[in-house]
């Protein structure tokens, strides 16, 4: 009876995870406060030659119009060599890109970074067989692992 349950566990937890996983959105874990994840981000996406365009923080854009939001920061960066195969898969990337990720922390008080599944993107736009999506995805995973100390 004991591994029945076991086995229905692990059922369920693999169709969180695929649940998780069909929005789209890559979510790590990050050991560090929100501020050092998203300083440690920044710096790494800047040492591997990408562009920063913006850092947006929407706890403090919360905090001008008197509402409370937990540390929430969005990085939108990129690279024309990254984002360029994309967009000539399928044109209408573009509303994706640049690059996004944001880091949060929740009510628990874990902290995390996310960011977009470029396979999802290119789902999104119709171009799966799209080349550009595996060394999208690679890049990103490095950025994060890096940010977070993986």
């Amino acid at each position: 009876m004991k591994s029945l349950h076991c086995l229905a566990s692990i059922g369920l937890l693999a169709i969180a995870s695929l649940a998780s996983a069909a929005d789209g959105l890559v979510e790590v874990k990050s050991p560090y406060s929100p501020t050092e994840t998203m300083n440690r981000l920044e710096e790494v996406v800047k040492q591997r030659g990408l562009t920063v365009f913006a850092r947006v923080d929407h706890a403090a854009g919360a905090a001008k119009v008197g509402k409370t939001l937990l540390p929430t920061e969005l990085l939108i960066f990129g690279n024309p060599q990254g984002g360029t195969p994309l967009m000539e898969c399928a044109q209408s990337a573009g509303i994706d890109l640049p690059l996004k990720a944001l880091v949060w922390e929740d009510a628990a008080s874990q902290v995390w970074l996310g960011y977009n599944d470029p396979a999802y993107l290119a789902k999104r736009h119709g171009a799966l067989s799209c080349p550009a999506v595996e060394g999208l995805t690679k890049a990103l995973a490095g950025l994060v692992n890096a940010a977070v100390g993986r």
